[in-house]
């Protein structure tokens, strides 16, 4: 109960900002640029193989689906630390954040309970990108199972990175600074794979692994791998975990 009512109390916070909107706005003009230009160019290629007598047909999930999830985790990147830079660093800048420290409520319930809303607004956007998504039914009929996966996916690496961002927002009482350093730290994990594309080391390889876009080219695919999940989850827990240490230093100092 404790967790939902401090969810409740981010989420009544970020739609009384232009937070929510801005974010919701800006993520369904290019998630719906992303998905139309997607099937413009399906369209076309279908007609052209059609026009030079190719008998197999092409793959909605593979030609619009893979490629407009794709598109719409690297539209997050941007978006995530715009909605975990408030988090806690709001509360230390308008001195609030003593109440909550001072309150009957434990760390963990704080914790979860914003984290918590952060997720709810993060999926809401997923489910503008899938209300697009649905409308390829009205014309043809693509398999919902790989489209759910990719979502899945899409909500465990959100999961993971906003959970690294409601950490950092306790590192400081500046929105901006926070909002800066959560989108460099997500950035960092986000392209730590791209050493592996000249080195095949073993340290190359761990970085590889670290790094979230690589766990989520199984889900883009339709595919449901044990180690993806055990990594979105084990960064989930790594992020809380840090964000209730750092708690816990706020605490004892205040």
């Amino acid at each position: 109960m404790n967790i939902w009512t401090i969810c409740r109390r981010e989420l009544s916070s970020y739609f009384r900002s232009p937070i929510a909107y801005g974010v919701m706005g800006f993520f369904a003009l290019v998630s719906g640029y992303f998905f139309y230009a997607a099937v413009v160019f399906f369209v076309q290629r279908s007609l052209e193989t059609a026009m030079m007598g190719q008998s197999a047909p092409m793959n909605v999930d593979e030609w619009v689906v893979r490629n407009v999830l794709s598109n719409v985790s690297v539209v997050c990147l941007f978006l995530i630390p715009m909605m975990t830079m408030r988090l806690f660093a709001e509360e230390k800048r308008s001195g609030t954040i003593e109440l909550l420290l001072t309150s009957p409520l434990h760390n963990l319930e704080i914790i979860l309970g914003k984290w918590l809303a952060a997720v709810i607004l993060y999926a809401s956007l997923l489910g503008l990108s899938l209300i697009n998504m649905l409308t390829l039914y009205a014309y043809g009929t693509p398999d919902w199972r790989p489209m759910m996966v990719g979502y899945l996916g899409l909500l465990l690496q959100g999961g993971c990175l906003l959970a690294i961002g409601t950490f950092v927002s306790t590192c400081t009482k500046n929105q901006f600074v926070a909002g800066v350093a959560s989108f460099a730290v997500c950035l960092l994990l986000w392209v730590l794979d791209w050493v592996s594309a000249f080195d095949q080391s073993v340290i190359s390889k761990m970085l590889s692994y670290l790094s979230v876009v690589s766990h989520f080219e199984s889900f883009a695919r339709g595919v449901i791998d044990s180690k993806d999940v055990i990594y979105y989850v084990s960064m989930i827990v790594l992020g809380l975990f840090l964000t209730a240490r750092s708690m816990e230093s706020l605490r004892w100092r205040a």
